[in-house]
């Protein structure tokens, strides 16, 4: 089998340790049977899940219900051809304890569009992989 120095599986610590870097990802979640990519800010909580601030109106509150879905973060650097990847697959539910919901107000994700009524969403960490590219500027 060929070996590339180039790629690397990481680690479920060092994929946390990227994410916590990026403040944008994607929800990957299915509507209406089709597969559907959401761009969202977010946060990581303490346990590792994935935190996502939305409107009570939004897609994603509207599908989620604790059904399976996938979130991914990266970050790139086209000079270089680099960049890691993570992805991060859990059951995902609305943050419905009173007392959860006031602490995430005070110290989770905060959406970069005016909301009226913050709606949180946590995507339970139960799969974490990722990948990270090591290029070379110029290199085809």
């Amino acid at each position: 089998m060929f070996q590339n120095d180039a790629f690397r599986a990481l680690d479920r610590q060092e994929c946390l340790r990227l994410l916590a870097k990026v403040p944008v990802g994607r929800v990957v979640y299915t509507r209406q049977a089709l597969p559907a990519v959401l761009p969202v800010n977010f946060s990581l909580d303490a346990d590792a899940s994935v935190l996502v601030c939305t409107s009570p109106g939004s897609d994603l509150v509207r599908v989620i219900d604790g059904v399976v879905i996938a979130f991914e973060a990266d970050e790139f650097d086209a000079a270089t051809r680099s960049g890691w990847s993570v992805v991060v697959t859990g059951r995902a539910t609305e943050v419905t304890d009173p007392a959860e919901h006031e602490r995430l107000l005070q110290s989770g994700p905060s959406s970069w569009m005016p909301l009226h009524d913050a709606v949180f969403v946590r995507i339970e960490s139960e799969m974490v992989t990722g990948r990270e590219l090591r290029g070379t500027p110029g290199t085809r």
